[in-house]
């Protein structure tokens, strides 16, 4: 059997509709490789799964998608990745779903580098943006590749502070390989399969469909030796994969907020639940007991020297927490047309950040 032929089998037994992952693997152990499944007859199969599944299996076609992958695989940089295969990432073969196949776009010889997971809200906010890329380039730094899932807001500033690093990233993708989202993140993504991999476990031309997510969130866990949330909402999806992680031994890290934000509850309830507070990435290293010969001095309070003392009185009168420009104004003694009038270079030389309902924060 030609290698397209044996691609063409695994293809085949992941583009039929009805088999999930469980049905598949229950297959490959009954039967061995996909080809001897798809040469069983029905009663064999029927002994492994629902007869009508079993019948679906001998007489559906899908040929056509089939040709359209091989021809995907053809092209380069672009590789498919059987449960078979050398370079398939070992570390899914921990987690208690790993999928069958894998499409893959860039340097999979990445995936088998030790990985940390980097997760947070799509709505992120100033600080978060810069505490998961410093926190992605000294993980990175000190050889850690970092796996997220290339949504806006922290995922997206992780890929970011990884790509600054020679370990490289890995984005976990909720479409097919030949279909991107967000596409705002189009060039994020271009650069991530120069330096990294692109990966997803979702049939070509699948759209961003929302149950996809949740599916994605197990390979992004499953690939880390640790699972790191940088900003969250109570029900955010990130609370998934930092679950998932934990299910299946890896360690949880999250980054403490103000508890004035919604987007600290998540990690604060995490926290609450076992996971380690960590304020700078030095604390994933140690508790992960990585040896590195770098200083990893990234933490939550490294401040800028202020500009001008004026700037120094507003930072400091500003705090940690979101401040409404009226407090700040009964903090400081000024008004809020100079308040304002301070703020926005402030602002511009990103030490503070505007945030939704008129709130500012300093950024560390």
């Amino acid at each position: 059997m030609t290698d397209r032929q044996e691609l063409a089998s695994w293809l085949r037994l992941t583009l039929i509709p009805g088999v999930g992952g469980e049905g598949r693997r229950a297959l490959l152990k009954a039967f061995g490789l996909p080809q001897a499944i798809f040469e069983a007859g029905p009663h064999a199969l029927s002994a492994i799964v629902d007869p009508a599944l079993a019948d679906r299996l001998l007489s559906h076609d899908c040929g056509a998608d089939i040709d359209a992958a091989l021809d995907w695989a053809a092209q380069a940089g672009n590789r498919l990745l059987t449960l078979a295969d050398a370079d398939y990432p070992q570390s899914l073969l921990t987690s208690d779903d790993p999928p069958v196949l894998l499409y893959a776009k860039g340097n999979t010889a990445v995936l088998n580098r030790p990985m940390l997971a980097m997760v947070g809200s799509r709505n992120a906010t100033a600080q978060g943006v810069r505490d998961a890329e410093a926190f992605a380039q000294a993980l990175g730094d000190a050889g850690l590749t970092v796996v997220s899932g290339l949504a806006l807001g922290i995922d997206a500033a992780a890929h970011r502070g990884a790509l600054a690093t020679a370990a490289g990233t890995v984005a976990v993708i909720g479409t097919g390989a030949d279909r991107l989202y967000p596409a705002r993140n189009e060039a994020l993504a271009r650069a991530i399969a120069e330096k990294g991999v692109l990966l997803s476990e979702f049939p070509l031309g699948t759209p961003p469909l929302a149950a996809n997510f949740p599916r994605r969130n197990r390979i992004i866990a499953g690939l880390g030796l640790g699972c790191l949330v940088v900003e969250a909402a109570l029900k955010s999806g990130s609370l998934i994969t930092a679950r998932l992680a934990a299910e299946t031994g890896r360690e949880v890290f999250a980054i403490p907020g103000s508890i004035h934000s919604p987007l600290s509850r998540g990690c604060h309830q995490l926290i609450r639940q076992g996971a380690k507070l960590v304020e700078s990435a030095q604390d994933v290293l140690e508790e992960l007991h990585w040896e590195t010969a770098r200083s990893v001095p990234i933490a939550s309070d490294q401040i800028d020297v202020p500009q001008n003392e004026g700037e120094e009185q507003v930072l400091a009168f500003l705090g940690d927490a979101p401040c409404a420009i009226d407090t700040l104004s009964a903090r400081s003694g000024l008004t809020p047309a100079d308040l304002l009038a301070m703020l926005l270079p402030m602002e511009l030389a990103g030490r503070v950040a505007q945030l939704p309902g008129g709130l500012y924060q300093k950024l560390h």
